[in-house]
């Protein structure tokens, strides 16, 4: 079993898409209430690429197991530095070394790019998430209390931050 990572292709968008949509559903990985479209799945990563923003995708055999991306952390211009990261893998191929694969890529290219510093907002619930990017260097920096709210109840979210310097 190898994993192999590289850039996005459009025709990555559909298994992007299903993922994406698996944990809309199912997960409060994303604090989205509604399923995405294709076109709008498109749009979103089309934009990380227009802004040099990577867009990379894990796949085994062909299949497309899972992705990660960086972009802007906020829109003022001093926050050109900081990057704000999402790294996901299909339901069926946890626990195989592809969410690694996809963070520790995803670190080199925001060292490559020069920037500053990468953070991870992550729901409080997520605990193996935090354990999971706390393995990579990322400490928590701030828990923003009842700040989403999805599956009838108040969600607490965990801002982690990885200097790369």
């Amino acid at each position: 079993m190898e994993i192999k990572l590289r850039a996005y292709k459009t025709e990555d968008t559909q298994a992007i898409l299903e993922i994406i949509n698996y944990n809309i559903l199912n997960s409060t990985a994303l604090y989205d209430y509604n399923i995405r479209t294709y076109e709008q799945q498109k749009a979103i990563l089309d934009d990380k690429i227009a802004k040099n923003f990577p867009v990379i995708v894990a796949e085994l055999d062909g299949v497309v197991t899972g992705f990660g991306m960086y972009s802007d952390f906020r829109f003022r211009e001093a926050y050109k530095f900081t990057v704000e990261h999402s790294v996901y893998v299909n339901n069926d191929f946890h626990g195989k070394g592809i969410g690694k694969l996809l963070l520790v890529e995803l670190i080199a290219l925001a060292k490559k790019q020069g920037l500053h510093t990468m953070i991870a907002v992550i729901d409080a619930e997520n605990q193996s998430s935090v354990d999971f990017h706390e393995k990579y260097g990322f400490k928590t920096v701030g828990i923003i209390k009842e700040s989403g709210f999805k599956f009838d109840r108040w969600l607490h979210s965990v801002f982690m931050q990885l200097i790369l310097e």
